[in-house]
């Protein structure tokens, strides 16, 4: 059984440390399709924020409405915020993420993911910037944290759960912690994922693969408890939030359904690509889960103690049994 989260795992809820490193720079990555509706807050919350970063990569996948325009606009209005337009790959958010990834300048340290339909808080990238200069350059780093889920106003803001067990390998093998428009990586984390980017082929999500590659390779996830992102829900969003009952449904029903037995295929891949990356130990449980899925019903089940693996709750790690039963994992 996993042990709870250490003290020193989740980052307390107090304010950033002061004196950010000024020699650490700092882009975000920003993938964009259709979401004029919504660019335009995202935008100005990057550009309101109390660290502005060095460069803002913005990768499109030939949107048809006003995105472009939103776009130029925010690069006349915002001159010290330099924007690097780039053309999207066309398959979707997570190909368009790993494109990004791909395409980071050599100069640049540090990475912040960015949605196109959310709104930051004004301290977030100095308080990600804050956090990973505590924790060093030593090993590879992931900071993320909870958000505030709202309505497409913005209003009726409710905070997402955080982790309750420890975040590790072994739970990013079965479920996805670090939401994506939350996550900044350390330097050593950027060239780990670039490296993993050079190799890896269709992803599920880049948020929940960026968890995946980061532990697997002995890297420490920096979980703030403090919420950093309002995140927008509108109806087209293309994951929505996972709080609540109907999302805990949802989740249920993709883990006794066949999506997720989908999903883990595809991240079974992408590790299988990047396995040098990993180490020992994650490697073979790599291998060791990947033949579980292959086996039977007794011995599937039988694969998920004898390797560790967990989800956060008790529901999802009930859930996560049903599927081995049933030969959905």
């Amino acid at each position: 059984m996993p042990d709870p989260i250490p003290p020193h795992a989740p980052v307390s809820g107090s304010e950033p440390v002061a004196g950010v490193s000024s020699r650490q720079r700092l882009a975000v990555l920003l993938a964009t399709y259709n979401g004029a509706n919504w660019l335009g807050p995202q935008l100005d919350s990057i550009a309101a924020q109390t660290l502005r970063p060095d460069l803002l990569m913005v990768s499109d996948d030939a949107s048809q409405d006003a995105t472009p325009d939103v776009l130029d606009a925010f690069a006349t209005a915002t001159p010290d915020i330099p924007v690097r337009r780039l053309e999207g790959p066309g398959a979707g958010a997570a190909a368009n993420f790993l494109s990004l990834i791909r395409r980071v300048p050599s100069d640049i340290d540090r990475i912040s993911f960015a949605d196109q339909d959310d709104v930051w808080q004004p301290g977030k990238l100095a308080r990600a910037m804050a956090h990973l200069d505590a924790a060093g350059d030593g090993r590879p780093a992931l900071y993320c944290a909870r958000i505030l889920v709202c309505d497409a106003d913005l209003s009726n803001r409710k905070p997402s759960r955080g982790p309750s067990r420890a975040p590790s390998f072994r739970n990013a093998l079965t479920q996805n912690i670090a939401t994506g428009n939350t996550i900044v990586l350390n330097r050593p984390a950027l060239a780990l994922v670039r490296a993993a980017a050079a190799v890896t082929g269709p992803i599920v999500v880049h948020d929940w693969w960026l968890y995946q590659i980061v532990t697997g390779a002995g890297g420490r996830i920096l979980f703030d408890t403090e919420p950093q992102v309002l995140y927008r829900q509108h109806g087209a969003n293309l994951i929505g939030a996972n709080s609540g009952l109907v999302a805990r449904t949802r989740r249920i029903r993709q883990l006794l359904g066949g999506v997720y037995g989908d999903w883990n295929r595809l991240n079974l891949a992408a590790l299988e690509a990047a396995q040098d990356l990993l180490t020992s130990e994650n490697a073979a449980l790599v291998t060791g889960f990947a033949a579980a899925r292959r086996a039977g019903p007794v011995a599937r089940v039988a694969a998920l103690p004898r390797l560790g693996l967990y989800r956060q709750s008790w529901m999802g790690q009930s859930s996560l049994y049903a599927a081995a039963a049933l030969g959905k994992i």
